[in-house]
């Protein structure tokens, strides 16, 4: 009870239809609970997305999609904090019970940004993301496990994924550089542990 927890990560399209959830409590048991529950937080988020559009169109484009690739918010719903992001024509919530602490949600939905954005080379987009959904799920799994919070650090993450990919036996010439990197520090770390 003294550890932090999530509820759900969810990962949803510019319509608020799935790209990745996972669930880690029964509060929602039936898929169309879970369903009922991500199209009312797509809703209700919705008004933020036209706020953010409405200041794009009126400041310098660049400046602002910087600035608010960094920012996230905040909403208390159905007795539940929701933590949520949007990037491109991304989605992405944390939630957890309305005793949880903001910041610490904040830093989950931070790091998975954060770790996507580096195993997509800063294209984070839908098409992406459905293209490299093993990656974001194996994501997902080094961020919660069970509702608890293992890993925030975006590098670390990324790095683990890799690792994971590495371990399923890619060839070395189908790695990304990042993968590839990730394989020589291991050879290094091995030729110095000797």
């Amino acid at each position: 009870d003294l550890c932090p927890s999530v509820k759900n990560i969810l990962l949803l399209d510019s319509e608020g239809k799935r790209v990745a959830v996972k669930y880690y409590t029964d509060d929602w048991p039936t898929n169309s609970a879970k369903l009922a529950f991500e199209k009312s937080v797509f809703t209700k988020t919705q008004k933020t997305n036209a706020r953010t559009e409405a200041l794009l169109a009126m400041h310098d484009m660049e400046y602002l999609l910087v600035q608010i690739a960094w920012l996230a918010e905040i909403t208390l719903f159905e007795n539940n904090i929701i933590i949520y992001k949007f990037v491109q024509d991304l989605h992405l919530f944390v939630t957890g019970s309305e005793d949880e602490n903001e910041l610490i949600l904040s830093t989950v939905l931070q790091g998975f940004f954060d770790a996507v954005a580096l195993l997509l080379r800063n294209n984070v987009d839908k098409r992406e993301a459905l293209e490299n959904l093993d990656l974001i799920l194996l994501c997902l799994d080094e961020i919660v496990d069970g509702g608890m919070i293992l890993e925030t650090d975006a590098s670390v993450i990324a790095g683990k994924v890799a690792t994971n990919i590495l371990d399923a036996g890619a060839p070395l010439s189908e790695q990304t550089i990042s993968q590839a990197l990730a394989t020589a520090r291991e050879h290094l770390t091995r030729s110095l542990l000797k």
